[in-house]
């Protein structure tokens, strides 16, 4: 859990961000709270007026009236201030949120889950975001008190003494109410989170659970937490119920005793009627220090909620250098004892590699070998815990981040495409290009789709380029060829390709590797591959094996070694390892490998 110091930070800066409105609020707060106390003291005197029959009873009437309509009006601006402020806080605490986590590292962001991380940036990130102007609210909370006290201290100094004998109870009752409203609220919260992780979860494989037919197990995983959620929630309630009902007893006495004090010293002759009136006003307003249990009961909760917010902000973001890299430069890569530890255990260990620029290399070996982790590390999408690595000479960390993203592209397995509040295909493929590169064109986004082999099921989309992402029903090698063409937009002096060709045919990642090896498209290609074909046309593979490169060199010489065949036992066919052994050729590629989309023939597609 994060630390109260990280809460306080991040509450601190919302409240800055919000400096504007936030003065505002408490501005007409604390103007509303002088209306407040004016009036029963010019009620008081008017109605003294009315009584004695003496002139200016209607001046002070009429100052009466513009006092309550401007308190009215200044509730009004108040509520109006506060839902603003809340708003700008929590879009800032959400931008905070969100910059931290895409800002990090992809493993220090891996332990979110999709469902943690979307209820703490909607439920936590709400709560979080009333601060500012519970802070402010509660400013005139306490002012409004402690000028009735004031206000019953000068009217007769007996009311204010019987009223401040009950205080140390009121304020017992306050501490009470924070301390076991805070921890309540704290483990409420955590269960919440624990819910939405689950059920997102269960809802990103909502095909497996249905072919296993295990919706009953996943239900009652889902809603385990919720025992917790019920016994939490209930004692919040509680605390709270018991520190309205105490104080719904406590202070009508106060009130009463405050005007029984009052009316004894009217039948003395020591109080006038409008006095009476005044001081069993303030004796209501004073009791309505119990009203700042509302306040802060909010704060508690978005302290609490600050907490687990500040969890994804205070990510350790990847930093970035100012270097550039030397111009006409091949893109040639070099790791030196490169070493990658996560929780103690080793991913990649003494890595050391040279790679030329313009040439292909296939990192293959068996599942947990490290060849994501070897991957991540060359895009410096994460850094090694220890040795370095080199693009044309210059270390990827003293690189500024414009130069390091223009200078590399990446293809993933399972892309995500998004561009916007709307996104397009269009629109999600040209995101390729980043902020470092002019935007792409009509024309380079398509001739990319055709190098990836994507145009021709795109053309086929209700409309085309202009189809939004969420309407167009992609199969995964659909996907991964709209994910092979982002990376060909974004082309520099190196691309990795993670895994990215794995559902595709093997004609169709032949025609992807051609166009990948056109001048036009010349860089360092680093290909995590599990296709013996693949490997076959690398110019070097790379073999990992836990963590460590076992061999490096060209494929036909590795194939002599049965352990590397083994590699690829559970693919290769006895018939095609001859020929794959020998050489870079591959399987005979089908005419119309890039002509037919799967999702336009039956049982094939998002769903197949």
């Amino acid at each position: 859990m994060a630390s109260p110091t990280g809460s306080d930070r991040l509450l601190r800066g919302a409240i800055r961000h919000t400096a504007g409105t936030t003065a505002a609020l408490l501005l007409c707060s604390v103007a509303s709270a002088a209306c407040s106390l004016a009036v029963p003291a010019l009620a008081g005197r008017t109605l003294d007026l009315l009584l004695r029959h003496q002139l200016g009873a209607g001046t002070w009437l009429l100052w009466t009236a513009v006092l309550l309509a401007a308190e009215v009006l200044l509730e009004t601006c108040a509520v109006l201030l506060t839902q603003l402020t809340n708003a700008r806080a929590t879009a800032w605490i959400r931008l905070r949120a969100l910059g931290g986590l895409l800002g990090t590292a992809p493993h220090r962001a891996a332990p979110h889950s999709g469902g943690d991380v979307a209820a703490r940036l909607c439920v936590n990130a709400t709560d979080s975001g009333t601060a500012p102007a519970a802070l402010a609210t509660s400013v005139s909370s306490v002012l409004v008190p402690i000028g009735a006290l004031v206000a019953l201290a000068l009217i007769h100094p007996w009311t204010a003494a019987v009223f401040v004998a009950g205080l140390p109870l009121l304020l017992l009752l306050l501490r009470a109410y924070a301390t076991q409203s805070s921890d309540s609220v704290g483990h409420y919260q955590r269960a919440q989170g624990a819910v939405a992780a689950r059920l997102a979860e269960a809802l990103g494989g909502a095909r497996t659970i249905a072919a296993a037919d295990t919706a009953r197990f996943e239900e009652e995983r889902v809603l385990a937490p919720l025992a917790d959620m019920t016994r939490h929630g209930t004692r919040m309630w509680l605390v709270h119920g018991r520190a309205v009902a105490r104080s719904g007893v406590l202070l009508p006495l106060l009130t009463t005793a405050v005007v029984a004090v009052a009316g004894v010293a009217l039948a003395a002759g020591e109080l006038s009627v409008g006095g009476l009136l005044a001081a069993s006003r303030y004796a209501a307003l004073a009791a309505g220090i119990g009203g700042i249990a509302a306040p802060l009961g909010t704060l508690v909760r978005a302290r609490s909620a600050a907490g687990r917010i500040s969890e994804l902000a205070d990510l350790a973001p990847l930093s970035y250098g100012s270097a550039v890299l030397p111009p006409n430069t091949p893109g040639d890569l070099d790791l030196r004892g490169v070493r990658v530890t996560r929780d103690g255990f080793p991913l990649i260990a003494d890595v050391t590699l040279t790679i030329r620029g313009g040439s292909t290399v296939a990192v293959v070996g068996r599942s947990g070998a490290g060849k994501s982790t070897l991957a991540a590390v060359a895009g410096r999408l994460t850094d090694p815990d220890a040795g370095s690595v080199r693009l044309d000479g210059v270390d990827l960390a003293e690189l500024s981040r414009s130069e390091l993203r223009g200078a590399t592209a990446h293809a993933f397995a399972r892309p995500v495409f998004d561009a916007g509040a709307t996104p397009t295909i269009g629109a999600a493929l040209a995101a390729g290009t980043g902020p470092a590169r002019s935007p792409a064109t009509p024309t380079t986004i398509r001739d990319a789709a055709t190098a990836a082999c994507a145009d021709t099921f795109v053309q086929l989309l209700p409309l085309g380029y202009e189809t939004p992402v969420d309407d167009a029903p992609l199969s995964g090698g659909e996907a991964q060829r709209l994910g092979l063409a982002r990376a060909f937009i974004g082309l520099g002096r190196l691309m990795i390709l993670d895994d990215a060709t794995s559902s595709l045919d093997t004609a169709t990642e032949r025609q992807v590797e051609t166009a990948l090896a056109t001048p036009s498209r010349a860089c360092t290609r680093l290909i995590v591959a599990h296709r013996v074909s693949t490997a076959a046309r690398a110019d070097l593979v790379v073999w990992m094996e836990a963590g460590r490169v076992r061999r490096s060199g060209p494929h036909s010489l590795l194939w002599e070694d049965p352990e590397y065949r083994a590699v690829f036992t559970a693919e290769a066919r006895p018939a095609d390892a001859a020929r794959w052994s020998t050489g870079p050729d591959a399987p005979p590629e089908t005419a119309d490998s890039c002509a037919l989309p799967s999702s336009a023939v039956p049982g094939t597609g998002a769903d197949a």
